[in-house]
């Protein structure tokens, strides 16, 4: 405006915009192509009021701008301090109301101050402080009330960890006093020894699910995953294995068995249990008996026989024998105090271990299965009894009483899932590989699962997550699940999103977060919106990433941070400094002029691969099976662009031809002979070119998928589709029997090991 005064409704929006700041909403937005789109004035509204502000009128928008001013004097002391271990702040803040007498431009002489911290490990130190140890900052008044801002010594020898504060002042006979949490946080996240100074080393990617054997239930299970990892460290000399996230699902096909939209992101999927691995199938007369019945071996056959994976069918069949082989634990084990058998107390030792986070959990499944078994047409939580949609009604406590065998049994579950997972890694690390499992966290869970009915709180209702337009997505893209609450997790310390990450650490030496970004930022979408009229949101980077290098240290667990797509400037960077690893694609490494990135520009940090779950592989890419794909279900609008993307990824193709031939990986003969056809067809010569493309490169982790190992054409996923393609769901195409003892195979695999002796990330 040039000249007079705002409208009211100008003054709103005014307004409305400085909270929105406040609160971390972006104004606007980039799509992928660099153009801006400003956030609507709805959605900033509907953002504010799932955060919990009032905004329907100037003065609830004059008054939230006002608490936000506020809200660090309203506290005696910060409720969280996040500190670095090797650079501790030598200064903690402290204000206090002080009496209408007092001087602005001082602390009062009487100023007595008492802190007490309280140490992980239990040890407890007391500090006084007097007037003339104390430091004057600064003044404040609100609403008329003079308060005033001081600052005392802090401690500098505390250590990594999580610890308990008690601060007291008395002062012009006042008192005051309040607790906090104080975390002691390291520089940067952990390095495994074998990746330190030049170190480098080479890994799989599986889908656990698709691992086809002679013994599993017609899905891969962690029996398949010992065998994969003997192999693979054996036979390939690889140091790692990736495996999609092993997250509890529902296994309802086709919305509820992606990996990436679990019922609970703390817990697994015991469809995933060797049931012949679990000590009671050894002495269960029962089990045995069901198992060999003309049903049971019926739909064994079928599921093992299958050419994609029938979650549902194979959950049906081990959840039955599962109840068998509890039961048969129940009978054996479960004795009263003084008479407990070795194996009821290492149960038992598991259940104090994951306490109220596992019973929860458990309770959740119980009622579930209770709801979903007594009650027809009930698919959701949100659908059971109103009292049972609360975990803390007391209509829930006495059904977790009265059916405690139900909620033990899934504790059982999840306890022989933990003992399978790291039998395999001992397994990795007895064979010779330092990190071994490398374990994926999902973004998200499902909002009518297991993690939302009982961590709500850490959620924003209302909202969903998603990306702005792209080109996989013209649309943009809404995930269908909430975003996390940033404002919850630091109200507990971070407890919950420590959490989060501990317990996918475990069992394994490397962790990859999925859509890393969400730590600086997340793109919200009012529900019933569409994604063009989402926002970015920002979350507290700075002190999520303390906190995952505190994690990541203490679990010894290296971190890797998928950063594909549109990120802010800086956060490679930022995520570099501590230490996070990135995941660069073989496809995206382009230089300015559309060729492939030398294998200099790669960075260190880094994990190298060709392709993702989400990706077509190496062979399907050069098929173009991917675009093809897309066109028969009916993915390109207009003709025109099925044959734009042809015709791109010709001129790709050939761009790849040419950057790896001047680089040497293709001779010049081979190099020749591909562009002299019409269209350059995937060679031998041209698959070892990019296998030793991307292990020359300077990335310490070179990583491909089974799928890319063995010259797979199809992927795993296929994005913005459900049932109209086989998601999730495809099995390997060579069992672990035949990657052993298929000539093709051992052929695909032997090249595979002798350019990973070549380039010195072996095993040995």
């Amino acid at each position: 405006m040039t000249g007079g005064s705002m409208s009211e409704s100008e003054l709103f929006e005014d307004l409305l915009n400085q909270l929105a700041e406040q609160k971390g909403i972006e104004p606007d937005y980039q799509d992928i192509w660099g153009q801006s789109h400003p956030v609507p004035l709805e959605t900033t509204l509907k953002i504010l009021r799932a955060m919990g502000c009032r905004v329907e009128e100037l003065e609830d928008l004059r008054r939230e701008i006002q608490k936000e001013l506020e809200s660090d004097w309203k506290w005696l002391v910060d409720p969280l301090l996040i500190l670095s271990e090797k650079d501790p702040p030598k200064e903690m803040n402290f204000r206090f109301p002080a009496s209408p007498l007092s001087r602005e431009d001082r602390l009062p002489d009487d100023s007595l101050i008492q802190l007490k911290i309280k140490e992980e490990s239990g040890r407890e130190t007391r500090y006084q402080f007097t007037g003339d140890q104390l430091f004057f900052k600064e003044a404040f008044r609100i609403e008329g009330d003079l308060y005033l801002r001081g600052a005392l010594f802090f401690p500098q020898d505390l250590p990594l960890g999580y610890h308990d504060g008690w601060l007291a002042v008395q002062v012009e006979g006042q008192g005051f006093e309040q607790g906090f949490k104080v975390i002691v946080c390291p520089e940067r996240t952990y390095l495994p020894s074998v990746l330190q100074d030049q170190g480098k080393r080479a890994g799989i990617m599986i889908a656990l699910a698709g691992l086809r054997s002679k013994q599993n239930w017609g899905i891969g299970d962690l029996g398949d995953l010992k065998k994969l990892v003997r192999w693979a460290v054996e036979e390939l000399q690889v140091d790692v294995i990736g495996l999609l996230p092993l997250h509890a699902l529902t296994n309802r096909e086709p919305y509820n068995i992606s990996p990436y939209y679990p019922s609970s992101r703390l817990y697994r999927n015991p469809i995933y249990l060797s049931v012949p691995e679990i000590d009671e199938y050894r002495y269960s007369l029962e089990a045995w008996s069901f198992i060999m019945t003309a049903d049971a071996q019926a739909l064994l056959g079928e599921v093992r026989g299958s050419e994609t994976v029938s979650f549902e069918k194979a959950d049906r069949l081990k959840m039955k024998v599962l109840k068998i082989l509890f039961q048969t634990f129940l009978e054996r084990h479960w004795k009263g105090p003084g008479e407990e058998s070795e194996r009821q107390k290492q149960f038992q030792i598991y259940l104090d271990q994951e306490g109220e986070l596992l019973n929860t959990f458990a309770v959740y499944c119980a009622l579930e299965a209770h709801f979903r078994e007594t009650s027809s047409g009930i698919h959701t939580w949100g659908q059971w009894p109103a009292p049972f949609q609360d975990p803390g009604s007391p209509e829930v406590k006495k059904f977790s009483q009265e059916h405690w065998p139900e909620v033990l049994f899934f504790k059982y579950l999840q306890w022989q899932i933990e003992e399978q997972l790291s039998a395999t890694q001992a397994l990795a690390r007895e064979l010779g590989a330092e990190i071994g499992l490398y374990q994926d966290l999902a973004l998200g869970s499902d909002p009518w699962g297991a993690d939302s009915w009982a961590w709500r709180e850490y959620t924003v209702p209302g909202m969903r997550a998603g990306c702005p337009p792209d080109d996989f997505a013209p649309q943009g893209q809404e995930w269908g699940f909430c975003p996390p609450n940033s404002q919850a997790y630091r109200r507990d310390g971070y407890q919950f999103f420590a959490q989060e990450i501990r317990k996918n650490c475990h069992p394994g030496g490397a962790l990859r977060l999925d859509h890393v970004l969400k730590l600086s930022r997340l793109f919200w979408i009012p529900e019933g919106r569409t994604p063009k009229e989402g926002a970015y949101v920002n979350y507290p980077l700075p002190e999520l990433l303390q906190v995952l290098a505190l994690e990541s240290v203490r679990n010894k667990t290296l971190i890797i941070g998928e950063d594909l797509g549109t990120l802010p400037d800086g956060l490679r960077e930022m995520l570099q400094a501590k230490g996070i690893f990135s995941y660069r694609l073989f496809y995206f490494e382009k230089d300015q002029g559309g060729y492939l990135n030398r294998p200099q520009a790669y960075p260190e940090s880094a994990l190298a691969s060709i392709s993702t779950h989400d990706l077509p592989p190496l062979a399907g890419f050069w098929a173009m099976e991917d675009i093809h794909l897309r066109k028969s279900l009916g993915l390109f609008a207009e003709e025109d662009q099925f044959s734009q993307a042809i015709a791109g990824r010709i001129v790709e193709k050939r761009r790849i031809v040419d950057r790896l031939q001047e680089l040497g990986y293709l001779s010049d003969e081979e190099g020749q002979d591909l562009q002299a056809q019409e269209e350059p067809v995937l060679t031998d010569g041209l698959v070892r070119a990019v296998f030793s493309f991307l292990l020359s490169t300077r990335a310490k982790l070179t990583v491909l998928s089974q799928e890319d190992l063995f010259l797979e054409k199809k992927q795993f996923n296929l994005p913005s589709t459900t049932n109209e393609y086989p998601n999730w769901s495809r099995k390997m195409r060579y069992s672990l029997e035949e990657v052993r003892e298929h000539p093709e195979a051992r052929k695909l695999a032997s090249r595979f090991r002798d350019l990973i002796i070549e380039s010195g990330r072996g095993v040995i």
